[in-house]
């Protein structure tokens, strides 16, 4: 009875959810409509009590799990600990947007929570399997949750661009890790490490697998060449919806990648630094470039969000600790930009009106000065302004590239942020420069509210003092290497 209990104590935050996912479904198939924020507030207690379970048992040296599938380490528990805020700050932010649009049913939140539980395997992930079932896990929810609006034809075709395009991703990742198989004769990280360290004669099949992982990499992350469903489905997609696809995932992302190519292919940086450094490239110039010509700040954003991608890709290829809790913070500072910026779509947004074009911020400092103000720290904390943490966060992975020579890599950052800052600042030029179209006051719940002021707050804050968030992430990468 014991050895089962030190199996499974490890995973006791993911047992946890699972089990409230399922007491949510059973409770919301038994109450009618005007109930239905029971599955919201228990949904909230749900990430409550994983975050309480994961505090409790916060691990100081990596530990084993369920005969090596599974792995409770520092990096681990502390991207835990930020899923949990990112995705009740997602459930916060998106209350009072699925009630006005008839979406505010159980399958939102049990959804959002079997994606979370995804991600949160995804991270603990210590062997291909269990990084292939965390993923699919977040990705059938994620397609489910796109085409969630039943009646709207744009949310159907963005579901199933995602769902077609998801597929064949899945499909190259798994064939790449059926690849390192057939090299190594093991699915576990840290054998596979220790395997290729020791050397190969089989370098033609491992080539092939390290670049198939990879592409599929680069799909999950969003990243030029594979960035098609970006734009489509940010766009397509409820609102509510993006804003969980732009932020949580993307920190359940970060780690696969870690845990993939910092893990278990270190000794072959040499094969996946260059592509990652095309990938990288790609990304910050397509990104950048493409969002200038959008008028849907959805759609801007989403190209944002691939450039966006492109910078973290420079602390990844650095292959050192340095660069991997760069990349951390970088993720972690890109989810929180991207809460704020989908959540004022949100809190703009109405009955009828999605407040989801460039032109509806027109005026917004003359409506409600303080959202105006919030709004201009995101757009500065993105573009990379200081004293906003977005500009230590691009400061951070830059440092990383100069510190392995790649010196002409990061001049071309800095070039691809100054174009990147154009399309950001024009944002802040229409809510302090512009006349409103609609002078109807701004209707938002006080919770809303108040966590809007302290994403937008946290972001100046965090840019004024980034050491101690930036410590976190240097001991959770040092303690899990």
């Amino acid at each position: 009875m014991s050895d089962f209990l030190t199996q499974f104590a490890p995973a006791l935050p993911e047992i946890f959810v699972l089990a409230m996912v399922s007491l949510i479904l059973v409770i919301d198939a038994a109450v009618d409509d005007s109930k239905r924020y029971i599955a919201y507030v228990l949904s909230l207690a749900t990430l409550a009590g994983a975050a309480f379970l994961t505090m409790n048992d916060f691990s100081t040296m990596p530990v084993l799990a369920l005969n090596g599938l599974f792995i409770d380490d520092p990096l681990s528990d502390v991207l835990k600990l930020f899923l949990y805020l990112t995705v009740a700050t997602v459930l916060v932010y998106s209350r009072d947007y699925l009630r006005t649009r008839g979406l505010y049913k159980g399958e939102f939140f049990v959804l959002a929570l079997f994606a979370l539980l995804g991600m949160m395997v995804m991270v603990s992930a210590s062997h291909f399997l269990t990084l292939y079932l965390g993923l699919e896990l977040l990705s059938l929810s994620l397609y489910a949750m796109v085409a969630l609006q039943r009646d709207s034809g744009v949310a159907s075709e963005a579901a199933m661009k995602y769902f077609v395009l998801g597929a064949l991703a899945s499909g190259m990742l798994l064939y790449g890790m059926s690849m390192i198989y057939g090299v190594t004769g093991s699915l576990a990280l840290a054998d596979i490490a220790q395997n290729l360290s020791d050397g190969t004669d089989l370098r033609i099949p491992l080539v092939f697998g390290i670049v198939f992982i990879v592409a599929g990499l680069a799909f999950k992350l969003g990243a030029v060449p594979f960035h098609m469903w970006v734009p489509d489905v940010y766009h397509g997609a409820p609102t509510a919806v993006t804003l969980l696809i732009g932020s949580a995932p993307k920190i359940a992302a970060f780690a696969f990648v870690v845990r993939i190519l910092g893990q278990g292919l270190e000794s072959q940086a040499s094969e996946w630094r260059d592509m990652l450094v095309i990938l990288a490239v790609l990304s910050m110039a397509v990104g950048n470039i493409a969002a200038i010509a959008q008028t849907n700040l959805k759609r801007m954003l989403a190209y944002s969000t691939i450039s966006h991608m492109g910078f973290m890709l420079l602390g990844i290829l650095a292959g050192s600790q340095n660069g991997y809790s760069s990349a951390m913070f970088y993720v972690l500072v890109y989810a929180l930009m991207s809460l704020g910026g989908f959540g004022m779509i949100l809190l703009l947004s109405r009955a009828g009106f999605e407040a989801d074009k460039l032109e509806d911020f027109k005026g917004l400092n003359r409506r409600s000065p303080w959202l105006a103000f919030l709004m201009l720290l995101l757009m500065f904390s993105m573009a990379g302004v200081p004293p906003t943490v977005g500009f230590y966060a691009k400061l951070s992975v830059l440092q990383a590239v100069v510190g392995i020579g790649y010196v002409w890599l990061a001049v071309a950052a800095v070039l691809f942020s100054l174009i990147g800052a154009f399309y950001y600042l024009r944002i802040v030029k229409l809510m302090y420069f512009d006349t409103p179209h609609d002078t109807s006051p701004i209707a938002a719940s006080p919770d809303t509210r108040i966590i809007m002021s302290a994403n937008g707050l946290a972001v100046l804050a965090l840019g004024i003092l980034p050491q101690p968030l930036m410590a976190v992430c240097v001991y959770a990468i040092g303690a899990s290497f």
